[in-house]
């Protein structure tokens, strides 16, 4: 018979010892430093426009293609001087003094001859797409002129109509959505929930592999029973993992919360500058050019689904508890935690298969393929946490995923704990898959 004051202690001891260490606190506290930091350097490099203008010369034999291009970017495209040659251009290009030229031959607009674009490698791909861009643009305007299209019709060719994304929640209220920063976000979620399940479960083989090598767990286990320790076990170090979960949870939490606020009172104290400059400027006292208000209501969709951050608890816990087992019946059974890699590959698979599997779901989430990955017990845990952001997932199957991985978990702790309970107290042989499997038979 089990004893569950003996789990509790054991409970106890597990997270008190693991949750007051140095490097518990730390983690927990720079992890979500980095990764707001990262994000922000992420948008700084995106919005940044801090690189040198590029300068290309254009040599336009059309005569019709210059103008339009300097009126897209006058500081990148550069005339021909009239004493210039191509082979002096080259040797500018050559010696860094230009980045490149583009070449427009006369019979480029008549008889679509390609243009040629020769540079010094500089700028990248961004740089080429950039200026590929401004050719096309400026090539559809004059042969939609050469062949009088009236301004409206080109007005209308050059038009970026908006899709505004909108969802619809439980309650059927269509509410503002985004299926990239939704996808982003499922990505994350699971890369999270692989680094739980593959991180903490090989602290729990490490710990359990010191304790028997160092003959503390014959101390221990003359106390309570082996099944008793790995439930102990199992249960503290995903207290552990739970704690640090929920205060990162609860860190991204407020900042969501006060990012609006924050955000809306730096624009208004902006926007009163401003407007006090028109007013001062202005002779009449009205700042009617004053620009509007900017539209925040974007930053509701980083906050959190209370419900949603109850499955992500329930499918981590269980997936931790399921691969954990495993990961404590490898550290009974060996001696070392080089003995050990011999068995993770069969545990890890499936672990990195689940997070590999995440990107495609991210894309499809409603493809078959994505319902088997979120259903099959060793790859749920990620992979239904991730399809349930990116996408709407109906309650059965999110409650047959569980189901699935309740059985999963019990079937996978009565084989853990019959390797663990003949492992623990045996030393100096190495076992291989052959030996567990007479162990399970024994037990």
């Amino acid at each position: 018979m089990v004893n569950y004051s003996k789990i509790w202690l054991i409970i106890k001891r597990e997270y008190k010892t693991r949750v007051q260490t140095k490097s518990f606190l730390l983690s927990t506290l720079l992890t979500p430093l980095l990764i707001l930091g990262f994000m922000g350097f992420i948008i700084f490099m995106t919005l940044s426009d801090n690189e040198a203008p590029k300068q290309v010369v254009v040599i336009d034999e059309t005569g019709r293609m210059f103008k339009p291009l300097t009126q897209l970017d006058a500081t990148r495209y550069q005339p021909i001087s009239a004493n210039q040659t191509i082979d002096q251009i080259r040797e500018l290009v050559m010696e860094d003094e230009l980045d490149g030229y583009v070449l427009f031959e006369r019979t480029f607009l008549s008889e679509g001859t390609p243009a040629s674009f020769i540079h010094n490698g500089s700028g990248g791909i961004t740089f080429f797409e950039s200026l590929q861009s401004d050719v096309r643009d400026v090539t559809r305007q004059i042969r939609l002129k050469d062949n009088d299209v009236s301004e409206a019709v080109i007005a209308i060719f050059e038009e970026r109509p908006a899709v505004e994304n909108r969802r619809l929640n439980e309650e059927g209220v269509d509410e503002q959505s985004n299926a990239f920063l939704s996808s982003i976000g499922g990505i994350l979620i699971g890369v999270f929930i692989f680094i739980g399940l593959f991180g903490y479960g090989a602290v729990l083989m490490r710990s359990v592999i010191e304790e028997k090598t160092s003959r503390i767990v014959e101390i221990i286990t003359s106390s309570v029973k082996p099944i008793e320790l790995m439930l102990g076990k199992l249960l503290g170090v995903c207290l552990v993992a739970l704690t640090q979960f929920s205060l990162w949870i609860a860190t991204y939490a407020g900042v969501s919360i006060l990012a609006a606020p924050v955000a809306q009172f730096f624009i208004n104290q902006r926007m009163g500058d401003v407007q006090n400059t028109l007013i001062a400027n202005d002779s009449s006292g009205t700042a009617a050019t004053a620009p509007a208000d900017i539209d925040l209501s974007f930053l509701e969709q980083f906050s959190i689904d209370p419900v949603f951050i109850l499955y992500f608890f329930v499918f981590f816990v269980l997936g931790f508890l399921m691969y954990s087992s495993i990961f404590a019946a490898i550290g009974a059974a060996v001696d070392s935690e080089q003995d050990s890699q011999q068995f993770m590959t069969p545990v890890m698979l499936p672990i990195l298969l689940g997070y590999m599997l995440n990107f495609r779901i991210a894309e499809a989430p409603d493809s078959t393929f994505a319902i088997v990955a979120s259903l099959f017990p060793l790859t749920s845990p990620i992979n239904m946490v991730t399809r349930m952001l990116v996408s709407y997932v109906s309650f059965w199957e999110v409650a047959l995923s569980i189901v699935l991985l309740i059985l999963s978990l019990i079937g996978m702790l009565l084989l853990a704990a019959r390797i663990y309970r003949t492992g623990i107290l045996m030393y100096g042989k190495k076992p291989t898959f052959k030996e567990l499997f007479k162990w399970l038979k024994q037990a």
